[in-house]
């Protein structure tokens, strides 16, 4: 197997496991470390097999730098703690050269996200005064659709 071949299916696995985390997340409001640490090493592997591990350490620096930033907005209650997991492992996973489609695409899925929890169409739970959605499906579609634009792909 050619490496090239190699580091698809590991997108083709990464996006297997975005899609269950997403589903469960959906269904319990719940992202468990376990998958968030398959998905670091499945990124991790993919470096490796692409060629992308020569700027292994901007995307670590940029995955770091955003973990603090969000921290800031989980010690406020404004973000839980499975989002700022799963947020890190895609920024870990898009570094900045991917950013901004990143960012794009979440901006589209947490909108459609939306207005599917207005019409009723997904659930949210309520807690004391505050409406809580699933973020994970939005984080992992937006990730998803970053491989599918050819943006993470070997050098």
């Amino acid at each position: 197997m050619t490496s090239a071949i190699a580091s698809q299916t590991v997108l083709i696995l990464t996006a297997a496991v975005l899609f269950y985390v997403a589903l469960t997340d959906l269904k319990h409001y719940r992202i468990r470390n376990e998958l968030i640490l398959v998905l670091a090493g499945l990124f991790f592997v993919h470096a490796i097999l692409s060629g992308r591990w020569t700027t292994l350490h901007w995307n670590l620096a940029f995955a770091a730098i955003l973990f603090l930033i969000m921290l800031y907005f989980y010690s406020m209650k404004m973000m839980g703690g499975g989002d700022v997991k799963l947020l890190t492992v895609a920024f870990l996973w898009v570094g900045p050269s991917c950013a901004l489609p990143f960012a794009l695409f979440l901006l589209l899925f947490v909108g459609i996200h939306t207005i599917a929890v207005k019409l009723k169409l997904v659930e949210s739970q309520v807690v004391g005064e505050r409406t809580q959605v699933a973020f994970a499906p939005s984080i992992a579609a937006a990730l998803i659709g970053v491989f599918m634009v050819g943006c993470v792909k070997p050098f």
